[in-house]
């Protein structure tokens, strides 16, 4: 698997963070729990439930050591976050993203939770509110 790095880009990589000082390009040649600098999401985005089960994964990544115990807070926050989902959707990709964690299948995991972005702001909005920002 090839990652490309643009100059002074991070990398977080089985918990090591690498910063990069010119334009490069990376080959993994086996297994590696990875996260790019532009997939990192700060504490104070974590807004929805949804939102803040990707922030615990995220940290799973960041922080293998720390992995099991993380792990234990994303089951009871995904447990919470699907009983308080109204639309399938965010519950199918939440149960899927319960079984790429149980499964160290991580960045699985976040990709899925992305999905679910925006789903819970948008059902929230009215027609109105719709119509205006069209």
């Amino acid at each position: 698997m090839f990652i490309h790095l643009k100059r002074g880009e991070k990398l977080y990589v089985n918990g090591a963070v690498l910063r990069v000082d010119r334009r490069t390009s990376l080959e993994f040649l086996n297994d590696v729990t990875f996260l790019l600098e532009n997939h990192v999401m700060q504490a104070e985005e974590a807004v929805t439930p949804e939102r803040q089960l990707y922030f615990v994964v995220q940290s799973m990544i960041m922080d293998p050591g720390n992995a099991g115990m993380t792990a234990e807070l994303y089951k009871h926050m995904s447990f919470r976050t699907r009983q308080d989902a109204g639309d399938e959707y965010v519950k199918k990709n939440i149960d899927l993203a319960d079984q790429k964690v149980s499964k160290g299948r991580y960045f699985d995991a976040l990709k899925l939770l992305r999905s679910c972005f925006g789903i819970r702001q948008d059902a929230a909005r009215s027609p109105a509110q719709s119509d205006e920002a069209a």
